[in-house]
Parts: structure tokens; sequence; C-alpha cells
């Protein structure tokens, strides 16, 4: 209902309605335009501006619609509060615990031993991640970095480089790009994904894939779990140590 685009659109006293009506949620549903409008102490004319702006006819509609707005953000709340993360984590435990994934397990194992260097790549939380694979292998004495910036300039020195990508959805663009990049220097690409139909799962030479449920809050946020990775990394870590 308030995406980037809307609150864009805003001018300093819509602004200021909005920001009443989210510190306000529970009371701005039964208050009239008029009692809205004293409360912000701005006119009418504004909030119905607010109002058209925010994709309604009017306050009435904006009501409704801001009504709906907060019932599907409690359900959203709730489905988070019951999820549970342990059924998902234990569903991969016993996955990669199949000798197939084991097979790929020791095939990344030795691609890495072999690697004269590391560089994690990634966006966001992939590059959290990659934040803490570069310390932890590092912590194991092999030489590792990571880049976050997808501008980042890629020299020519970088034979016998591996580099690893942890994008959730394998689909990020800024990672796909730093990935491709690396690939036309010849050096070898290693991915953890959550799908092995994603692009980067298919250019990479390496691909270890952890298919768990993947959750969105309110269609933007992605709180998916990112215990397998941390699992995987730390499981191939402490083999090379």
């Amino acid at each position: 209902m308030f995406g980037y685009e809307v609150l864009q659109a805003y001018n300093e006293l819509e602004m200021l309605v909005y920001n009443y009506i989210m510190d306000h949620k529970e009371e701005v549903k039964y208050m009239t335009i008029r009692e809205l409008s004293n409360a912000v102490h701005v006119s009418t004319s504004t909030i119905i501006r607010f109002c058209k702006k925010t994709g309604c006819d009017g306050y009435s509609e904006f009501r409704v619609q801001f009504k709906l707005f907060l019932k599907d953000e409690h359900e959203n709340n709730k489905k988070m509060l019951k999820d549970n993360v342990g059924d998902e984590i234990m569903y991969f435990l016993h996955n990669v615990a199949s000798t197939e994934y084991e097979e790929s397990i020791v095939k990344v194992t030795e691609m890495i031993q072999k690697a004269r260097q590391l560089i994690f790549i990634g966006i966001g939380t992939s590059g959290i991640l990659g934040k803490y694979g570069a310390r932890y292998f590092s912590n194991i004495g092999k030489f590792s970095q990571y880049i976050e910036d997808p501008y980042f300039p890629i020299g020519n020195d970088i034979e016998g480089t591996a580099v690893i990508a942890l994008p959730e959805s394998g689909e990020t663009q800024q990672t796909l790009r730093l990935a491709e990049r690396f690939k036309r220097h010849n050096c070898k690409i290693f991915s953890i994904t959550n799908g092995s139909s994603c692009t980067l799962a298919k250019m990479s030479d390496y691909n270890l894939v952890y298919f768990v449920p993947k959750h969105m809050v309110q269609d933007e946020y992605n709180i998916t779990t990112q215990v397998p990775v941390i699992y995987l990394l730390e499981t191939i870590g402490r083999r090379l140590s």
C-alpha cells in the first residue's frame, strides 16, 4: 500500500499524515477525516490529496484499504510466529546426510583446497554471509576476502582464485554480473543456493543446494533461514583445517 513510488510522491505535509498514521494505526482506523486533520494539524484537502496519492478515491476508501493492509500485516506476523524453523533445518540435515550430497561436498572441498585464494561475493544478506565466510576461512589459514561492490574492478592477477557466491535466490543481478566477470578471468565459481534451477547454479562450476521454504515479509523482505549456508561453509572449512 505504501510502496517506494507512493512515498516518493508525498510532499512534506503528506509525509506528516503518513508518519502520524503509521504511529497511530489502531486509532486511525476509527477516525473521521476531520479528526485526523486536527490531529496532524493539516487541512482536510491535504488528507484527500494524501489518499489519492495512496491510490484511493477518498478518505472513506482509504480507511477500508488501510484496515485490509493492517489485517494482512497482522496475518504475516502471525505466520512468522507459527513457522517452525527447526523443522526446515532438520529437513535440510536429512538431505545432506545422503551419499550423493556428501560426494558433492568432497568435490567442493578439494576445489577450495587447491585454490590460491578465495573471494566471497554477494549483496545484502549474502554479502554479510560472505564477510563471515571470508573471516572463517582466513581463520583456518586460507587467504580469503569478500566483495560487496558489484562495480569493484577485477584485475588480471587472479589466477587460481575460487569465487564463492551465497545468494538465496541465485538471481541477484549484481552477483550474477560479478560472477560472470570472474568467470571470464578463468576463476572457479562455487555457489550455495536455495534451488538448482537458478541462473547462478547453472553458471557455477560447483553448486550446493539446500532446498528450504522461502519466506517473505510483505512481499519485500526475505527472511528465509540461512542456517544451511553457515552449516555448509563451516563443514567445508573444518575439513580443510
